[in-house]
């Protein structure tokens, strides 16, 4: 049975330096969830409190509703899965994955059934009796997920567990973890810095900076919504475009180089002064009649889209994709143009807090 993992103001200090800022966090029952953020944000030292392996030095965590901030780290019910696999040389295939069965002294007989089953989960099943260095390392990698499932932990906890395969094999390992992890509907909580690989495996992320939880969501609330201007930038490609919002929240002016745009927008709360409006290259497109002027400076080919890049009146240089199913032409280098975009897709932030302000 899969825990709900509660996080309640973790506090968690090396001297003068907080690693973790009084975090709080709910992930349910079966969730996918995962912790995203740059090298130093506090994903790591995170986990591995819910690991048990770093003390919780204020607030606390629960699985469901058991406080486990004192519980020795063997005694979680957890599996782990760690960036360098830390599976056993000298041990066989079926011998790492059986490791962990061993332990809880379960029935020798049992051990094999289900050592099978976890090798047939992750299709290794043909290569049990292989040492790991007669492995690939994504082979490495599956017997890594086998053993740390085979013990039917509540919650599986990830660090990292694809940053040391190639680009190719990392994209076929996430979807191995997805169908795996849907098939066997255990809470996992998995650490990561990549985007796309949140995106593509994630029922909901947290994106976390120094310490702290910036935004959690779906990957699609992430990506479309972001709700502060650090994970706009953080999460794919956005353009910020530097403006000035005046008037009600309910209809708010945009002033671009102190020309207004013919677009209102509707904002949280009524707000004047200077903010960032943030576009995805894909949110932006050209237009023969309205937009904001500027200059195509160079356009690549990238098959699926052209992506070009812009330089605006003030200065700024922007990025807009059009998509080849859509276009059958390559605009060229130094075409004047005029991009524009859809008001209810595109965010705009305070520029001094850098929080959404927009609907």
């Amino acid at each position: 049975m899969s825990h709900a993992v509660i996080i309640k103001d973790a506090v968690k200090k090396y001297g003068n330096f907080t690693a973790l800022n009084g975090v709080n966090l709910e992930i349910n029952p079966g969730e996918f969830f995962t912790l995203l953020g740059p090298s130093g944000c506090g994903k790591t030292t995170l986990l591995r409190m819910i690991a048990g392996f770093n003390t919780v030095e204020g607030g606390s965590i629960y699985f469901d509703d058991k406080m486990i901030n004192d519980l020795e780290a063997h005694k979680r019910d957890i599996g782990m899965v760690f960036q360098n696999y830390a599976i056993f040389p000298h041990l066989t295939v079926a011998e790492n994955v059986a490791y962990g069965l061993k332990a809880k002294k379960v029935p020798k007989n049992e051990i094999t059934r289900r050592v099978e089953e976890a090798l047939d989960l992750v299709q290794i099943k043909s290569l049990k009796d292989r040492k790991p260095n007669e492995l690939s390392g994504g082979q490495q990698q599956r017997v890594a997920l086998a053993r740390a499932f085979v013990i039917e932990p509540s919650v599986l906890l990830m660090d990292e567990p694809l940053s040391n395969l190639d680009a190719k094999l990392r994209v076929q390992m996430r979807t191995v973890i997805k169908k795996l992890q849907r098939t066997l509907g255990i809470t996992t909580i998995y650490v990561t810095h990549d985007q796309e690989e949140a995106l593509a495996i994630s029922d909901r992320i947290a994106v976390m900076q120094n310490g702290n939880i910036m935004q959690v969501g779906t990957p699609e609330e992430i990506y479309k919504k972001p709700e502060n201007n650090f994970v706009a930038g953080f999460i794919g490609i956005s353009n910020f475009i530097e403006c000035e919002i005046k008037g009600s929240k309910e209809s708010a002016s945009i002033l671009l180089n102190q020309k207004e745009l013919p677009k209102k927008v509707k904002l949280r709360k009524d707000y004047k002064g200077k903010a960032i409006l943030s576009a995805r290259p894909e949110q932006l497109f050209f237009s023969d009649e309205t937009g904001i002027p500027g200059t195509i400076i160079i356009s690549t080919f990238l098959g699926d889209f052209i992506e070009y890049e812009i330089l605006l009146e003030n200065g700024q240089t922007i990025q807009l994709n059009e998509y080849t199913k859509d276009v059958h032409f390559v605009r060229p280098d130094n075409q004047k143009v005029k991009v524009d975009f859809n008001i209810d897709a595109v965010s705009i932030y305070s520029q001094e807090s850098g929080e959404v302000i927009s609907c």
